[in-house]
């Protein structure tokens, strides 16, 4: 029997006594980043940049930039701009940024440039969801990745050469209006919704604050009154997210990654009284080819003539019995006893499900 080759990843090992800040629990609904993208071009590569014939958006960018700078390029005038690459410009704007601020950006490439590597970025606005301009990016990109190839066609490729980062790279021009200091009571939002750890929740803060400060709107949400002074409402806030408290333990649930072979089983997973036996059928197939050679005074010819020898083995297994409420420590440790590999694991996991003496929820992804 192979022996165990496995990976077992336990997870949410929510026990009594496990306390978690709400501040790992939930989120306040309204705080959240912004995603902005915008369209600039990166000059100053060396020979690496778009193709005309290939990326012809990034000539009119070319010659569209220089005209609005003044400078007339003649009707007719063909850009080559194999040192100018077209690029999409990414960046989060975080809750509460003001105007000034920095923000990181990515610049990736959108159309043949082979690299980024030594090119700058020229000014880019950086529009929301609605249109509006939000930041402008500008700056030296810092790229990781490298390409090089010779005339003969070979390439050797580090990384990924066509994207980039500009620490910094742009600068905030506008604020985002947000609903923490204007709506008179602030919710939260739990990133894993569940009925009793709302309901704990709930008792947390009505036990710090008061009774009725704080009251459950469904499995995910919790609405708290909130001071309307933008001050204290920071230091509420504050308080609100340090409170401790034990979160419900997670649904029972075993998660099979089919391509991979991973199994996730959490620790809430239980097991109804069941004997198990498995083993594995082993069926080899080999060819073995003779040579038919007739005697020399016979009219007959040399043939091949096909030998196969088949064989079945079956490799020794045994059984083994799950005792009512079984943990998971004790399914693991049955599992490992008889050497079962992944795909026997996934195996014997369906089966006991389809006995109904898993008690978990069993996902394949």
């Amino acid at each position: 029997m192979q022996r165990l080759i496995m990976l077992i990843v336990l997870t949410l090992l929510a026990q009594a006594g496990w306390a978690e800040r709400i501040k790992d629990l939930a989120a306040i609904q309204g705080v959240r980043s912004n995603p902005l993208l915008g369209y600039g071009l990166v000059v100053g590569l060396d020979g690496s940049g778009d193709k005309v014939n290939s990326s012809p958006f990034t000539e009119q960018s070319l010659r569209s930039m220089l005209t609005r700078l003044g400078i007339a390029v003649p009707a007719g005038t063909k850009l080559n701009p194999k040192n100018v690459a077209a690029v999409t410009v990414h960046a989060d704007l975080p809750a509460f940024a003001k105007p000034g601020q920095r923000l990181d950006v990515t610049i990736a490439s959108i159309g043949d440039a082979k690299s980024l590597r030594g090119g700058s970025l020229l000014m880019t606005p950086l529009k929301g969801i609605d249109g509006q301009v939000y930041a402008v990016a500008q700056g030296n990109a810092v790229v990781g990745g490298l390409s090089a190839g010779g005339s003969d066609g070979s390439k050797i490729t580090i990384n990924i050469p066509s994207a980039g980062r500009i620490p910094g790279g742009a600068s905030v021009e506008r604020a985002v209006a947000n609903p923490f200091l204007s709506d008179k009571v602030l919710t939260l939002n739990l990133h894993s919704g569940d009925f009793t750890t709302v309901q704990r929740v709930t008792e947390a803060i009505n036990t710090a604050i008061g009774p009725g400060a704080a009251r459950p709107i469904d499995s995910t949400s919790v609405q708290v009154n909130a001071p309307r002074d933008p001050s204290q409402r920071v230091a509420f806030v504050s308080m609100i997210e340090n409170l401790e408290i034990d979160p419900a333990e997670s649904v029972a649930r075993v998660i099979i990654n089919s391509r991979t072979g991973t199994v996730v089983i959490n620790s809430s997973v239980r097991v109804s009284p069941a004997a198990v036996s498995h083993g594995s059928l082993t069926v080899t197939i080999s060819e073995n080819p003779a040579v038919s050679q007739p005697n020399a005074l016979a009219a007959g010819q040399t043939v091949v003539v096909p030998q196969t020898d088949v064989s079945v083995s079956e490799s020794g297994s045994r059984m083994f019995k799950f005792a009512p409420g079984v943990s998971l420590d004790e399914v693991v440790r049955a599992v490992n006893q008889v050497g079962a590999a992944p795909s026997d694991l996934v195996a014997i996991l369906e089966a006991l499900k389809q006995a109904g003496a898993l008690k978990a929820e069993l996902m394949v992804i």
